[in-house]
């Protein structure tokens, strides 16, 4: 069976507690043998990091804005440089900006020093962008990260996209592709060079269409079939270049 990798789980959260070894079996059934797991804040550090027992984890480690009023923006800052540089990681994130969230002016300065932090150890940086792509796509080209990154959960247009691309970074393609109203993104997934983007489910959330409550990686299955059908390749294909452009970006061994 193909082997793909899940570029963005979130499986240190508390959702998946009970039944973690059976979650981790259950991606395996339907050919998902690599996962990157990010950070999200200071409190779940060690948690993700332990992760890696598991065969085919990888971690990076962040600070996101959905989890603003748990940060100590300077001491977790600190916090996680001192991790960035002393335990194993494949890159920084998950980090960002999203306009539905409260204190955009702080959100951007957070963000802005994980990105520097990000330039300065030459690590990829996973990207939490939302509404914000144009302006995002600006710091990114002014910063000029030497390692790029991964702009998680795509949803933009196919020009933001392109932007994107030719700032070297990956695209994340998740459960949203699946939905019958993604018309748009659908259309932009169809055209996308095959070395432009990976595959991922951002579990335990952004469920595919047809799975009710907790999204995990074995229901990536899902998100392979549509995306596999938008470009007209086989499963084999897809799973190959996917695969690929994650090893590549976040440095995996083989």
């Amino acid at each position: 069976m193909s082997s793909f990798t899940d570029a963005h789980c979130h499986l240190d959260f508390d959702s998946f507690a009970a039944d973690r070894e059976a979650v981790f079996e259950r991606a395996r059934d339907e050919g998902i043998g690599r996962f990157i797991v990010p950070g999200t804040r200071r409190s779940r550090l060690e948690a993700v990091l332990a992760l890696k027992r598991f065969a085919g984890v990888s971690t990076c480690l962040g600070l996101h804005p959905y989890f603003l009023d748990e940060h100590d923006d300077e001491a977790d800052l600190a916090v996680l440089e001192q991790a960035l540089t002393s335990r194993s990681v494949v890159g920084l994130g998950e980090c960002g900006v999203d306009a539905r969230l409260d204190d955009l002016p702080r959100q951007w300065r957070l963000f802005d020093a994980q990105l520097k932090l990000a330039r300065r150890l030459e690590l990829p940086v996973v990207v939490h962008c939302v509404q914000l792509n144009d302006e995002v796509g600006k710091r990114l080209k002014q910063l000029a990260l030497p390692a790029r990154g991964l702009i998680h959960a795509f949803s933009g247009s196919l020009q933001q996209a392109q932007r994107f691309i030719e700032l070297g970074y990956l695209l994340g393609i998740g459960g949203a592709v699946t939905h019958d109203r993604a018309r748009k993104l659908k259309r932009v997934v169809a055209e996308l060079p095959a070395d432009s983007f990976v595959l991922e489910t951002d579990a335990p959330d952004m469920a595919p269409q047809g799975v009710s409550g907790r999204n995990e990686p074995a229901c990536m299955s899902r998100v392979i079939a549509e995306v596999a059908r938008l470009r007209g390749v086989s499963r084999e294909t897809l799973a190959a270049t996917t695969s690929a452009n994650a090893e590549c970006l976040f440095r995996l061994e083989n």
